[in-house]
């Protein structure tokens, strides 16, 4: 629940900040505001200051700036106004304040990277060690991508598609130009150079755990659960576990499997604590009675603080944003060109569940998401489908050309087309993200 919360109250931001570009440049242009939403349906606050009711609705997915002369009703397009009134009128404003009161909103959402990713690195970033090592693979899942390829633990990745790869970092940022491609690893194993072909159809897009490639990772205990088997025998964090029975134990990927063969039987696990080894006896159990069998620890994750300076951190903040918002271009460039599956589309409640998570972590963390789904809202809201701002600029772009107004049946129409493919669009993202839920 907490999650749920403080995901909508994150997403309620991002909405807001949306909101605020159109409400702003609209007072700015001399518009009458009726109206300033966050969320759609009934009603749960309002309260009217001066000429515009400020509300929040029940259904916290969106939010709306209702402006004098904007669309249909009675104080729309074709509404009977005032001279007074028609000058304050949406619709009676030149088409570049238009375009410009339209734009505002996505803009917004896309500047505001540009001012909380510089706080996020000055107030300073846990990034995992790994990530800056070379691209050395600790564990191939087994029947995933790079398995059925033929990669194995201890390659060490030099180039995917000829471009090369100097840590594992660097290896995820390139998947997403090379979605819809199959990938050619070229990696070092005993000495020599080898080639291994991942097939179009992979799951790079999430990067290289998803293709079933993990790093390094010692047996060291970084996380115990109480009353679980590790604990009750006395390991503490920052135990290294090198055998369990007769297993000897040489990464964290080995445990799950040596615990599963052992199952509920007492076995002798050799630890190292201080330098010192030492012997525990533990018996590994089931939650409720089934399941796999469990120690119930945690792996340790080293990582290191990265913190910057003020003109450094805005740098890093301006290239992160700009390297977030070709990302995120370049996939729906080959989501709607077919070389990305829409299974990669999530929904409201993959939004909520990201933020949420993130909220419940630390400062840099939710900024960092905040800037992300900030960066995709106003990308979306920028494609030139009617009823999103993309498809209102496009119309005034239209109009710039051939120097009058689309009439108001081609727009009502486009509309009707735009909500159609913005239905199923929502539908599918709404499935993905039960799949995902319950998957």
């Amino acid at each position: 629940m907490i999650t749920i919360i403080a995901g909508i109250l994150m997403l309620g931001v991002l909405v807001f900040i949306h909101e605020l570009g159109h409400f702003a440049i609209a007072k700015l242009c001399g518009v009458k505001v009726l109206k300033f939403s966050l969320g759609f349906g009934p009603k749960l606050v309002s309260r009217q200051r001066g000429e515009t009711e400020y509300q929040i609705c029940a259904i916290p997915l969106g939010g709306y700036v209702q402006m004098l002369g904007e669309g249909g009703g009675e104080q729309g397009e074709d509404a009977e106004l005032t001279a007074e009134e028609k000058a304050r009128s949406f619709a009676e404003q030149p088409v570049g304040k238009r375009l410009a009161i339209v734009s505002a909103g996505p803009i917004m959402n896309l500047m505001l990277p540009l001012l909380i990713l510089p706080i996020s690195f000055m107030v300073g970033v846990q990034v995992p060690i790994y990530l800056e090592q070379p691209a050395c693979i600790g564990y191939v899942v087994p029947g995933s991508n790079a398995a059925e390829a033929g990669l194995l633990a201890g390659d060490c990745v030099t180039t995917i598609n000829q471009q090369e790869v100097e840590n594992w970092n660097g290896a995820n940022k390139g998947f997403i130009a090379q979605a819809g491609k199959p990938l050619v690893f070229q990696v070092q194993r005993d000495g020599q150079e080898l080639q291994f072909e991942v097939s179009a159809e992979n799951d790079s897009l999430q990067g290289m755990q998803a293709l079933g490639l993990l790093p390094q990772q010692a047996a060291e205990i970084g996380g115990l659960v109480a009353d679980m088997p590790a604990a009750k025998a006395g390991i503490l964090e920052g135990d290294l576990i090198l055998q369990i029975g007769d297993y000897p134990i040489s990464s964290w990927y080995d445990l799950k499997a040596v615990i599963q063969k052992i199952g509920d039987q007492v076995v002798p696990v050799q630890i190292e604590r201080d330098g010192k080894q030492m012997v525990v006896d533990l018996t590994p159990s089931q939650r409720d009675g089934e399941g796999d069998y469990l120690l119930g620890v945690a792996p340790f994750y080293d990582s290191k603080l990265r913190s910057l300076g003020f003109f450094d951190a805005i740098r890093e903040g301006a290239y992160r944003s700009w390297e977030l918002t070709e990302l995120t271009v370049v996939f729906v460039q080959k989501l709607f060109s077919g070389n990305v599956s829409t299974k990669n589309i999530g929904g409201p409640i993959t939004v909520v569940q990201i933020a949420g998570q993130a909220a419940q972590t630390d400062l840099p963390a939710i900024l960092s998401v905040l800037a992300f789904i900030s960066i995709q809202l106003g990308i979306l809201n920028l494609l030139p489908i009617p009823i999103l701002d993309g498809g209102h600029i496009l119309f005034y772009l239209i109009e710039l050309i051939i120097r009058r107004p689309v009439s108001i049946r081609v727009r009502e129409m486009s509309q009707q087309v735009g909500m159609a493919l913005l239905l199923m669009l929502m539908v599918l993202a709404f499935y993905n993200d039960i799949v995902r839920l319950w998957g």
